[in-house]
């Protein structure tokens, strides 16, 4: 079973990307409010995967994501963001996100999102 850190300063959202997971043998170790919360939980949990929002607090989900990168190169990250400027996602790309979702996300979407970062299409 893989695990899965899920990061956004938005409880409903990590609820909601939590209830949509029923599909995939993912182990939920952790949820963080920010990139510096994500960041600790990456090097004590070591999560396979990594769900990511970028707009938070004390650090932002691309600094993050950066960071995570040379800590733990293999985890796969989807960011799932409000921000939907197509330069921000290739940014994010480029520094190794897998997958690119906008909110508000639907049920569709995150199985959609699933499938891609886990391979299962």
């Amino acid at each position: 079973m893989k695990k899965l850190l899920i990061v956004d300063d938005s409880s409903m959202m990590r609820q909601t990307i939590e209830q949509n997971l029923g599909d995939y043998e993912l182990e939920i170790v952790g949820t963080a409010g920010n990139g510096k919360e994500a960041l600790e939980m990456v090097q004590d949990k070591k999560p396979d995967v990594v769900t990511l929002d970028i707009t938070m607090p004390e650090m932002d989900g691309l600094d993050c994501l950066e960071k995570m990168m040379k800590i733990a190169p293999e985890t796969r990250v989807m960011i799932i963001t409000a921000l939907s400027d197509k330069l921000t996602g290739l940014e994010a790309l480029k520094k190794g996100a897998r997958e690119y979702l906008y909110k508000p996300v639907t049920h569709e979407d995150l199985r959609e999102g699933f499938d891609l970062l886990l391979n299962k299409k």
